[in-house]
């Protein structure tokens, strides 16, 4: 049972992004519908990305540098009272990226071998969408293991058509380009802190059935002895006076 959310980011840059959770995964699978906005300044002749950004808290002045332009996403366990688990980690370099598999099982971690002539490869720059499934790993490069997969659509827009065709981030107004509905989460995921009626339906209840029917039973067997050898004393009584 895992409390999943995905977070990214651009390679270089500190600002990052996350999903909300899906809370009480009970087969590890989270669904989110949720969108991640990532603006940034690109060269086209150089493929590169523009970042500017203090190299300390005491600098005056931004520094500015050229990165290679690489989506990382990561997949995570929430812990409300220890630090969250690591799932599993995706990179993708956008001007030279392995084309997403169209079906679940189709994704596997050899389709993130761009080196290998049987992988194709797409430059986000030029088809301006993609969407499909791409594989998270235990660690990146090759000694990964496949940890989980992720289904997504990735868009590429300018400066002045994301200005047209304005979208907030995940859920948030406006909801369009495309437009978001809520995700169809099971009726079991839920924050159980903000929820104590299906916390003590779901979790409780379901897991500790057999221990609370046994607690009730002898409860009840308890109270009913109680009340015999309340009642014992007063009934001898009366007979002892012929009442």
């Amino acid at each position: 049972m895992s409390d999943i959310y995905v977070k990214g980011w651009l390679m270089g840059v500190d600002e990052r992004e996350h999903t909300d959770v899906h809370y009480r995964s009970l087969n590890g699978e989270g669904n989110f519908n949720w969108r991640l906005i990532f603006p940034f300044g690109y060269i086209p002749a150089e493929n590169e990305l523009v970042v500017s950004k203090k190299e300390h808290f005491w600098s005056l002045d931004k520094t500015e540098k050229r990165l290679p332009a690489v989506l990382c996403l990561q997949v995570w366990d929430n812990d409300l009272f220890s630090p969250d688990d690591f799932l599993g980690t995706l990179e993708l370099p956008l001007t030279h990226m392995p084309q997403p598999a169209k079906k679940a099982d189709k994704c596997t971690l050899e389709m993130m071998n761009t080196s290998s002539p049987n992988t194709k490869v797409i430059n986000l720059f030029e088809c301006k969408r993609t969407s499909g499934f791409w594989p998270f790993a235990s660690q990146p490069g090759p000694d990964g293991e496949l940890t989980g997969k992720l289904e997504a659509e990735m868009e590429l827009l300018t400066k002045e058509e994301a200005l047209e065709r304005p979208a907030g981030k995940g859920q948030d107004e406006p909801n369009a380009n495309p437009h978001l509905d809520k995700p169809k989460r099971p009726e079991t995921s839920f924050f159980w802190f903000t929820s104590p009626f299906k916390t003590c339906k779901f979790i409780i209840c379901k897991r500790f059935k057999c221990i609370l029917i046994t607690i009730i039973c002898v409860f009840l067997a308890v109270l009913l002895l109680a009340l015999f050898i309340y009642a014992i004393p007063q009934l001898l009584a009366r007979k002892m006076v012929g009442v």
